[in-house]
């Protein structure tokens, strides 16, 4: 018997948060097998919910990044300046990361493995992000940033520079040594510096502040 779609979407979602919750429970990966298992359903309408791993694993990290999307989306429809723009870019995904690294590191860390396992699967995420990226660096050349850079060169020179903020398992091996000051400081740099000209064409100006939490 077919599924409809609401019953579809809500049982992969189901099934994606219980998957999570053993992962937690376990600390461990769950395989395909187990997780039809403890689903409470057939072999049959499993592999019609998912007819693989990596359907499974697209629902998973469906969840798992959703608030990561939420919050992009939400500093990309803003009214910021460019450079506010881009700090609160990476800053809300980047505090994200450190809340549930820090409530459940064991958890975190074996998430993080199952990412880096199944990276293909994420991979349209990461594009999504820098996609948005380019949106923002397009604003602030508009105002007169960036002078003389290719969009694509500099989307890559500012991933590059803030990468530990971005990859959830930098947490894993800097930890604290991650916060939103240096965050701030960083992307104040390559506002003030960062173009092909020596010297010339950035005209950033040391503004971002970090409030007090």
């Amino acid at each position: 018997m077919a599924l409809s779609e609401d019953t579809l979407q809500a049982e992969r979602k189901r099934i994606a948060q219980m998957v999570l919750a053993l992962v937690k429970e376990r600390g461990a990966e769950i395989t395909y097998t187990a997780a039809q298992s403890e689903s409470g359903l057939s072999r049959a309408r499993f592999e019609q919910i998912f007819p693989d791993y990596d359907d499974l694993f697209d629902a998973i990290a469906q969840i798992w990044l959703s608030s990561h999307m939420e919050a992009m989306e939400a500093v990309l429809g803003s009214d910021l300046p460019p450079n506010r723009k881009m700090y609160e870019f990476f800053r809300g995904r980047f505090v994200i990361s450190r809340e549930r690294f820090r409530d459940d590191p064991e958890t975190f860390t074996m998430i993080c493995e199952m990412g880096a396992a199944n990276f293909e699967r994420v991979r349209s995420y990461v594009d999504l992000a820098d996609h948005y990226l380019c949106e923002i660096i397009v604003e602030a050349q508009a105002d007169g940033y960036f002078s003389g850079l290719e969009i694509d060169a500099a989307l890559s020179l500012i991933n590059q520079m803030v990468s530990p903020y971005t990859m959830p398992d930098a947490l894993l091996y800097l930890g604290d040594k991650l916060t939103e000051e240096k965050l701030a400081r960083i992307v104040d740099t390559l506002f003030i510096g960062l173009s092909s000209e020596a010297g010339e064409g950035a005209r950033g100006v040391n503004t971002i502040r970090v409030a007090s939490s």
